[in-house]
């Protein structure tokens, strides 16, 4: 059978040209939801004049939903219950002011998005932030505002489903599981004894949390695995581990070797946190945290102040990840430790309920989109 000579430009030429696709449908795909976003907001926006002012009768949301469905025959999205949780997406959203979309505003020949960023824009968020508002879809943002209070706790979801490309349900099991109180309340740390900067100590406490989700971590029973296998996951999906933790975290290295008089020791992942200007140090076990994991934990910062700390930069920090822990024995093995560190769990993929693990997303199919 004769075989095809494939030049190595036309593989480069056709992974160039896939790349440019996807790229190209993600931005299609943000650009759709930017402008039903922007329509949903005004519609809100005049479902809320004209029945929080003008008074419409209490079936008015019902009535214009029917004729509607008459008036566009298969159109979606505009039930009742739907045009009311627009009318609470405007409420949620209108700036403090309270400015209306002015009728000024829909004589001129502006899209929906310009009238949307008009109206976010002047709520005084960042670009950053607006882009991400703009980046998560409705259904997300309607069960954030379901689930929320306080325009600190809603922005934190709205950046991470659009930086981690969260779909509905995933966005729906972290709400329910309180992420936002759960991030930066690491519970079982010796930071208060021995980090002496106050302003340091506590970006410290907000850069942790007491459990980690690694849901990329797919382990048929991590208690009788090698630390190793965890880590090995953790290192073929780095941008999702990086993710958990905080986008602001430099990966350096696993199996990081330090040499201390001649003998060599190795931490199994370090980071350098750009927030904390600090070496982060986390040691891996796929059990119930032991005592002398501390001893161990402070013998590599102290070498890691010592050999690999640059003069400008705090202390090195250190966090031992376990599958479970005890509170009297962590506070215990932290008694007679010097260097800061803090013990965290984490759980992985085989345990969460069946119908999570069914709607987190496919990992290699992630990995596409944010190469």
């Amino acid at each position: 059978m004769k075989q095809t000579f494939i030049s190595s430009e036309y593989i480069h030429a056709v992974e160039a040209i896939k790349q440019a696709i996807l790229e190209s449908r993600y931005r299609a795909a943000r650009h759709v939801n930017k402008e039903v976003l922007a329509l949903y907001y005004w519609v809100g926006n005049y479902v809320s004049v004209h029945s929080r002012i003008d008074a419409w009768n209490t079936n008015a949301i019902a009535t214009i939903s029917k004729m509607l469905q008459q008036e566009l025959p298969g159109l979606t999205g505009f039930s009742e219950t739907n045009i009311k949780n627009m009318r609470i997406f405007y409420e949620a959203w209108n700036p403090v002011l309270n400015r209306q979309i002015m009728s000024a505003d829909l004589n001129r020949d502006l899209s929906f998005s310009e009238l949307l960023n008009r109206q976010i824009t002047s709520a005084d968020l960042g670009e950053e932030d607006l882009e991400c508002f703009l980046s998560v879809g409705f259904s997300i943002h309607r069960e954030i505002l379901r689930k929320t209070t306080t325009l600190e706790e809603r922005l934190y979801y709205i950046r991470r489903s659009a930086k981690e490309f969260w779909t509905y349900e995933k966005a729906k099991y972290y709400l329910k599981e309180n992420l936002f109180k759960k991030e930066g309340t690491i519970q079982h740390t010796n930071f208060n004894r021995t980090i002496g900067n106050a302003d340091f100590k506590q970006r410290a406490l907000r850069s942790f949390k007491d459990e980690y989700l690694l849901d990329f971590i797919n382990i048929e029973d991590p208690e009788f695995v090698d630390e190793r296998v965890i880590e090995q996951s953790i290192i073929q999906n780095i941008k999702n581990f990086i993710m958990a933790f905080g986008a602001d975290f430099t990966f350096m290295g696993n199996q990081y070797r330090l040499e201390v008089a001649g003998q060599e020791y190795v931490i199994d992942l370090l980071f350098f946190s750009r927030r904390l200007r600090s070496l982060v140090a986390f040691e891996l076990k796929r059990g119930e945290f032991k005592p002398e994991y501390t001893g161990k934990m402070n013998f590599y910062l102290a070498a890691l102040d010592k050999y690999v700390k640059l003069p400008d930069e705090n202390p090195s920090i250190g966090i031992i990840l376990c599958k479970t822990k005890n509170e009297e024995i962590v506070e215990l093995s932290f008694s007679d430790t010097s260097k800061p560190m803090g013990v965290a769990t984490y759980r992985t993929t085989n345990d969460l309920p069946q119908q999570i693990k069914e709607a987190l997303p496919d990992m290699d199919e992630l990995k596409k989109l944010i190469k």
